[in-house]
């Protein structure tokens, strides 16, 4: 008699009919939509009270594979409907995972509002250097002098420090990890989902259909880069911590303070007034 396969442990939260997902073979968005959901297992959360968010863009097709309350929204606007929400529903966990080019392209200004604001929101951004879903194209976080589509010499521009874009915009939990730090990184998720106001996960993944081609990276390399330049240094200044993937990688919760959500100054502010 054979044996029957067992079922995989996030099977509880995937809509395993969706399955095939349509990620590449070598792309990291699997293994960092996996760590997420390990976290939100771990949280011990309500998950009954938890949805995620998601814009558009290779990483945001996660929101469709994962079996909670989902939303796969419109371009760059991951983030406003995600406070909407919370808004409406103060009690909801809200996840929001998305890509570098939805979130700080099309969406920065809805990203720093959001941060300014110390909405109570765990974003988790998968960093793969361009636009991969699309073709390909330079993004806000392509490495100066890499190539893409649309920078087929080279990349002219200066990439965002994401950590250092998210605290100067005043997140109150800061990090970045990779796909290869899978332990520590799902560690970091699980502070992240227990931290109360705007919490920032940036997670670095390799694209070789996109990126790595045509920057002669093969799969592994990417790995590689992320084993041999890697340093962790937990409390690391934002500034400190500008990202050359080829020289220095540096990894850790750098952020981790408290201060009044977005609801709190509400309730503060406006209810009061309300009242009267």
């Amino acid at each position: 008699m054979k044996a029957q396969p067992a079922d995989h442990p996030l099977n509880g939260l995937l809509r395993t009919e969706r399955i095939p997902h349509i990620w590449c073979p070598g792309c990291g968005i699997g293994t960092a939509f996996s760590a997420c959901l390990t976290a939100l297992l771990n949280s011990g959360m309500d998950l009954t009270k938890t949805a995620m968010v998601s814009g558009i863009g290779c990483s945001g097709r996660a929101a469709g594979y994962v079996k909670l309350d989902s939303y796969h929204t419109t371009h760059g606007r991951a983030i406003p409907f995600a406070t909407g929400m919370k808004l409406a529903k103060p009690e909801l966990n809200l996840v929001v995972f998305s890509g570098d080019g939805d979130l700080f392209a099309i969406g920065g200004n809805h990203f720093i509002h959001g941060a300014r604001r110390n909405v109570d929101l765990t974003v988790v951004c998968v960093n793969n250097f361009n636009y991969g879903m699309t073709g390909g194209q330079a993004a806000a976080t392509t490495p100066t002098y890499a190539k893409t589509t649309t920078t087929p010499l080279g990349n002219p521009d200066t990439p965002f420090n994401l950590p250092l874009l998210a605290y100067a915009a005043g997140a109150t939990f800061v990090a970045r990890w990779t796909i290869l730090h899978n332990r520590d990184l799902t560690r970091c998720l699980e502070e992240a989902l227990a931290h109360r106001g705007f919490s920032f996960v940036e997670v670095l993944a390799p694209c070789p259909t996109g990126y790595g081609r045509r920057n002669r990276e093969k799969p592994l390399d990417a790995l590689h880069l992320y084993q041999e330049h890697a340093v962790i240094r937990n409390g690391a200044s934002p500034i400190e911590v500008e990202l050359d993937p080829k020289r220095a990688i540096t990894l850790g919760t750098f952020v981790q303070i408290q201060r009044a959500t977005c609801i709190d100054m509400y309730d503060k502010v406006c209810r009061p007034a309300v009242a009267l």
